[in-house]
Formats: structure tokens, sequence, C-alpha cells
């Protein structure tokens, strides 16, 4: 089959597409990846070696309208030029174009869904496609007019394959904070506080030295979190943008995060406890949806960033610090959260299995 893999916006949902491409792929089909061509998408795609297609997609808003109409058009010529015989769309304002270029193709369309809560896009475009992938069972009750196929979310197969950076002294407590590929600026002001008052503590206990921070801020924040760690004496790895991720996972105790369906997903497959903290600002409030689903699992904790503080999260690490059986509890429930084959049953989907 010849199969356009539309994905983008953010990395969140391009690395899910990415491993749809690669496991369709290896099942002998001939793939192009269709991003929105935005920047943040660029370290991500770079892993693509196959043929790919920038649509030009905007976010969905009145300001946008002439981008977006344009981006259709653009969208429709390529479609004439590759002849698919399907189009599988990862949600994100970056599947409308590609989506309505394929209904006015006749290319069958499939979506999918990775938050608990179906995204307006989904929502609408669910009613041109034959089905719809979710990464949660709750997610069908939201959309009655379509057959979805519970799936998981693929997840980049290599995420699970990191080692512990060796440069970490074995006896430290690892926590590894991240707001996503973009980072998190309420986040970074948080936790970076917290760990200064963690570290202040474990020295007056006498384990001074004994924390490590891996910290993802994106680029805004990376130079003012750099500072505030090593005014500190925190020893940290501090990036813009984490290119070692399964090796961060590898070497966490605690992993912080915005919840996601992609890092909720990633963290299950590498099998890490967290504390989620959910973008309060994310469409519907999927993000605490997505959260409670783990949290209720027992796999993650759950923070409402308008209520914490920085003293609070700075004793809630300690006590999973001065508590390993409980991270380990929770690990091994993230674990059980995991779907490995996502990615495969996605492909079966879209073969008809």
């Amino acid at each position: 089959m010849k199969i356009v893999v539309a994905c983008g916006g953010t990395g969140g949902h391009a690395f899910p597409g990415l491993a749809v491409a690669e496991e369709l792929v290896k099942r002998g089909h001939d793939v192009t990846v269709w991003d929105s061509g935005r920047n943040v998408e660029s370290s991500v795609m770079r892993r693509w070696k196959g043929p790919s297609f920038s649509t030009g997609a905007k976010p969905i808003s009145l300001r946008n309208i002439f981008s977006i109409v344009c981006s259709v058009f653009r969208c429709r010529r390529q479609m004439r030029r590759e002849k698919p015989d399907a189009l599988i769309a990862m949600g994100s304002y970056s599947s409308l174009p590609p989506v309505i270029a394929a209904k006015a193709a006749g290319v069958k369309i499939f979506l999918h869904e990775a938050n608990t809560v179906p995204g307006k896009a989904v929502e609408l475009l669910s009613r041109f496609a034959d089905k719809v992938a979710i990464s949660f069972p709750v997610t069908a009750r939201y959309l009655h007019s379509v057959k979805t196929v519970v799936t998981g979310l693929p997840v980049r197969e290599d995420i699970t394959k990191g080692k512990r950076f060796d440069f970490i002294p074995p006896d430290s407590f690892v926590v590894f904070v991240t707001g996503g590929s973009q980072g998190a600026h309420a986040v970074n002001m948080l936790l970076s506080k917290a760990l200064v008052m963690m570290n202040t503590e474990l020295a007056r206990n006498g384990d001074a030295g004994k924390l490590y921070v891996i910290h993802q801020t994106g680029v805004a924040d990376e130079e003012y979190v750099s500072k505030i760690y090593a005014g500190s004496s925190i020893p940290a790895r501090v990036k813009a943008f984490e290119d070692d991720m399964a090796s961060a996972f590898a070497s966490a105790d605690l992993v912080v995060a915005r919840a996601g369906a992609s890092t909720c997903f990633e963290l299950a497959a590498c099998g890490k406890g967290a504390f989620l903290i959910p973008l309060p600002t994310a469409l519907r409030n999927h993000q605490h949806y997505n959260a409670e689903a783990f949290a209720v699992a027992l796999a993650a904790s759950e923070g409402d960033q308008s209520r914490l503080a920085p003293r609070q999260v700075s004793r809630l690490l300690m006590n999973y610090r001065n508590h390993p059986e409980r991270l380990a509890e929770m690990a091994a429930n993230m674990k059980k959260m995991s779907v490995p084959d996502a990615a495969s049953k996605v492909a079966d989907m879209l073969e008809g299995k």
C-alpha cells in the first residue's frame, strides 16, 4: 500500500506518527510523512529517512484562515501527485488540511487520537474517517459516529534502550524535569526553586551532593535554569532540548513532567514513576484527564499547577527519595500501562486486520 502519515504540530504528535511510519515501512509499505514544517518539528523529523512533505498547516484560528486554505490546496496538489491508498492523521491542527485533501481525492482516511479527551481536530474530522485509533478506552465515549480501535499510543522504538548516564554518581537521587519538547515555563520556575530547597535539606541532613537534576527547559529558560542550579551547586544536565531522552529516562529515579499523552506513554514504556503537572490551559483540560488515568492506576501522582508551591514540591520529592519502595511500586504500575505493540496495532488497522 501507499500510505501518507500526517503528523506534527508538536513533538507529541510527530513522534507517534514516525513510530507508525517506521512500522509500516517494516511491513513493506510505501510511506510518506507529511509534517506542518514548524521549527519545533525539525529535531524530531531528522530521524525520518524516508520521503516527506511539509503542508504548511497552521493552528486553527481566524487569523490563520488564509494560510489554512493555502495549505489545503497545497495538500490537494500533493495528493494528486502521490495518489496514496490511505492517509492516517495523528491529530492536532496539522491533520486538518491533509484530511480535507484526502476526502476530496477519495483516499481512505484513518485518525489517531492520543489523549483521553479528543481534540477539536479529531472530533471534527472523525466524520470523514473509516476508523479512529484511540490511546485510552474511555475516549470511545466521545466519538459516537465512527468505529474506534483501542491501540494505545505508539512511542519511538529507541525510548526504552537508554542507559544511565555514566557521569552521574551512582549514589545520586536523579530527578528528570521535562515540560515537553518546547519546555514549560511554569514547571521550570517551580521545579528549579523546589530542587534548590531539596538540595539545601539534603545538605542539612548530611547528604550534600546526593541530588542530580536532568532538566529539559525549552529555549527560553535554558540559561536561567542553568544559573539557578550552578548558583546552588546542584550538579545538573540542563538542555533546551534533550537529545538523548532514552538515557534521561533510564537515569531518572523520578520524572516530573507535563501530562501530554506522548510523555505519559513514554513513561509507561520506560517504567518510570512520575509526578505529573498538567498544562492548565490544555484544550478541554485533556492533560488532567491523561494524568488522572495514570494516577488512578497508582503509576503517577498529579499536581495542580495553580496550587503548587516550591516548598510543597520539595517535600514531595524528598518523600519519594526517602521511600524508594513507593517509587518502585509506581514504576511497576507504570510499566503495566505500557502498550509496546501500539504501532503494530495501528498498522494492523490500516491493513484491515
